[in-house]
């Protein structure tokens, strides 16, 4: 690992101005960050941590939605969403294992946009608002590949907000050693219809699943995507999986997050 300074702000105006310097980057559960770091596959002047930013953590209810602070643990929201959004709390609750449940935090997922991470699903699912120290960015527009989001220089998520749906499941397909997810889909239903994302299993990150979701919009039952094929042409193939395995997984899983939240 390089040398680097590490700077710890209070407040958000304080992280924005350490962030503002050439060489800075954020720092939230380091849960991807510190593992490349150490690696010497980046190399950050200036780590500035956003962990003791107070109003950057917790969760609570308002204004129609859910609101996570984006420094909140992952163990934190399976505790304290459990009440009012159940499928991300078991979500949050799912991820790798307790050490990484208790360091990872919302914020730090949803910004680096792992191609198989758990959170972007929900993000897209719920059509969730992922406000940052400058804006709000609608989930659609904030997705814009693996690894790649609409964040920009000294840009960082201080919160995600999210509309709680009538109905909501989250199924992930394990992969044993990282616990990440091989395929898993979220399925969100809402007065307007039915949203559909899907991570785990596509080269371009999470995505929609817009065929199913017009199926489901009509018919909220696991039969309505029977009829329904998922292409295999921009899938992830490696060792734990082919492009055409992870293609089944995501009908599969779809159904099966259909009958979870039903």
């Amino acid at each position: 690992m390089h040398n680097f300074e590490f700077v710890k702000p209070s407040s958000i105006a304080d992280a924005a101005l350490a962030l503002s310097g050439e060489g800075a980057q954020p720092l939230s559960g380091g849960q991807t960050l510190l593992p490349t770091m150490k690696q010497r596959l980046a190399a950050p002047e200036v780590l500035v941590s956003l962990t003791g930013i107070a109003e950057m953590q917790g969760v609570c209810t308002g204004d129609g939605g859910l609101h996570i602070g984006a420094a909140t643990p992952h163990v934190v929201v399976a505790r304290e969403a459990a009440s009012h959004f159940p499928a991300l709390a078991a979500l949050a609750g799912g991820i790798g294992d307790p050490a990484v449940r208790n360091r990872g935090t919302i914020g730090g997922s949803v910004a680096n946009n792992d191609p198989a991470a758990c959170y972007p699903a929900a993000v897209l699912a719920s059509g969730a608002v992922v406000v940052t120290n400058r804006r709000k960015i609608e989930a659609d527009d904030y997705f814009q590949g693996m690894f790649t989001t609409a964040l920009e220089e000294g840009e960082f998520i201080t919160s995600v907000v999210f509309p709680i749906p009538q109905k909501a499941a989250y199924v992930k397909f394990n992969q044993p050693a990282s616990r990440f997810a091989l395929t898993a889909v979220f399925v969100a239903k809402f007065d307007g219809g039915v949203r559909v994302a899907v991570t785990g299993a596509s080269n371009n990150g999470v995505f929609r699943w817009a065929e199913a979701e017009a199926a489901l919009s009509a018919d909220f039952a696991a039969s309505a995507i029977a009829g329904l094929t998922v292409p295999d042409t921009d899938m992830i193939s490696d060792l734990h999986g082919s492009a055409a395995y992870r293609a089944n997984l995501v009908k599969v899983l779809t159904g099966r997050a259909v009958t979870a939240a039903r």
